[in-house]
């Protein structure tokens, strides 16, 4: 191989070794906006529940929520959101998790998990695993025999 040609075969391998990373980093890009966008959401669901449980003294309906989930900013990126607002009662604390949605990636940086409202308004970040041992110390037996219909 003459000097031209190794130059040329430089350059086409540092064009397709830029192009991969500038493919993953929009890819991570998009992930990282995604999630962002999908906790804001969340927050400000916990802000709204937080509002109506001053003004009434107890969490939104089901119904409630629905109605003003479609207004939240980013509410696409929150996915199925699962509201446990049927088994929250007086006694619940204010660890109890309240909402909960699965976001999933492509990312090599971004981990699987659930986005958490707890009761109190706290947003978090939660592994499969964790939110199913969570979720089990905190349902009740009526609730695992609703969810297993």
């Amino acid at each position: 191989m003459n000097r031209k040609q190794k130059a040329v075969l430089i350059k086409f391998t540092t064009v397709i070794v830029i192009t991969i990373i500038a493919i993953l980093a929009m890819v991570n890009l998009k992930d990282w906006v995604n999630r962002s966008e999908a906790v804001r959401a969340m927050e400000h669901l916990g802000r709204v529940v937080l509002q109506y449980r001053e003004k009434h003294g107890s969490v939104p309906s089901e119904y409630h929520i629905d109605s003003i989930k479609e207004k939240l900013q980013g509410h696409v990126r929150i996915g199925e959101l699962h509201y446990r607002a049927l088994w929250v009662d007086f006694d619940s604390t204010p660890d109890e998790i309240l909402a909960y949605a699965e976001q999933t990636y492509h990312s090599l940086f971004f981990l699987d998990g659930f986005i958490i409202l707890r009761l109190d308004g706290r947003i978090e970040w939660m592994t499969k695993e964790k939110l199913q041992t969570l979720l089990a110390q905190q349902q009740s037996p009526a609730e695992v025999r609703m969810l297993q219909k």
